[in-house]
């Protein structure tokens, strides 16, 4: 009698641990699962997503007014990316014509500074998913008597622009293959491009069709946008290490969320709309 009364018990007290949330295969294997997906997601800094960013591109990333906390769309995604990734962010100021060669898997772990997605860059990194879309625009002196119905409007003008970007590398094509011709004024930053403009050095600027608005709509009585591309969108992604596709894919899910969230339309609303 007594030897049944312990199998009994000890079958009552099995049953209640398995009842009570005991511990499974199948949660084993998804706590296993889980911690080795956050094991594969390396970064420069432990516990923090390190940020390589020209700031100095408004409305994308600039300083404030107190000259030393970044802010603008591509400041609020990088937060909002490292929030859903559960790293603290950092921001660290770089050239934007060698952003994609020096550092990036090194001194930062990614770039998120208005970024165009292109052939040539794909062949250097990663790139995340879209998150705007971008066209060229040609922006004059408020006043001005010069039009411009298209890229064959600048034959023979001066146009500002900054180095590295797609505006650069568009305006330096025509005139490496004599299709356009115009004398090229490069500038390490957007900011100088617009001064030039502004003093009367050069012409034209063609930049960015979010970053030319900025600039009009703060500077009504200094510039005024002349014309911009209809066609062929530019599209800005981040951009990581080839090294590193496990980031590029937490990335993409994260921002995958942020746009489920409709995270991804309040930032731009609040910076660009």
């Amino acid at each position: 009698m007594k030897k049944l009364f312990s199998i009994v018990l000890c079958l009552v007290l099995a049953f209640s641990l398995a009842a009570c949330g005991g511990t499974t295969e199948t949660d084993t294997e998804v706590e296993t699962d889980a911690a080795e997906s956050e094991a594969t997601l390396t970064t420069v800094t432990d516990g923090v997503l390190t940020v390589g960013m020209e700031i100095g591109y408004p409305p994308f990333e600039s300083y404030a007014s107190d000259g030393v906390t970044p802010i603008g769309l591509d400041v609020d995604l990088a937060k909002a990316i490292a929030d859903k990734l559960g790293l603290e962010v950092q921001y660290l100021n770089t050239a934007f014509d060698t952003i994609l060669s020096d550092g990036l898997g090194t001194n930062y772990d990614c770039v998120i500074s208005a970024v165009t997605i292109n052939d040539e860059r794909l062949e250097q990194v990663l790139f995340s998913t879209p998150y705007i879309q971008n066209y060229q625009t040609v922006v004059v002196k408020a006043g001005s008597d010069l039009e411009v119905t298209g890229f064959e409007s600048l034959e023979g003008h001066s146009v500002a622009v900054q180095s590295g970007t797609t505006s650069y590398d568009l305006l330096t094509n025509y005139n490496d293959t004599d299709s356009i011709h115009t004398t090229l004024v490069a500038n390490e930053q957007v900011l100088s491009a617009f001064t030039q403009l502004s003093n009367g050095e050069v012409d034209f600027v063609l930049c960015d069709s979010s970053v030319a608005n900025n600039y009009v709509t703060a500077n009504p009585d200094v510039y005024e946008i002349a014309w911009t591309q209809d066609t062929d969108a530019e599209e800005f992604g981040v951009a990581i290490s080839k090294s590193n596709p496990e980031l590029q894919e937490a990335i993409n899910e994260a921002m995958a969320e942020l746009e489920a969230e409709g995270v991804l339309d309040e930032l731009v609303a609040a910076w660009i709309e």
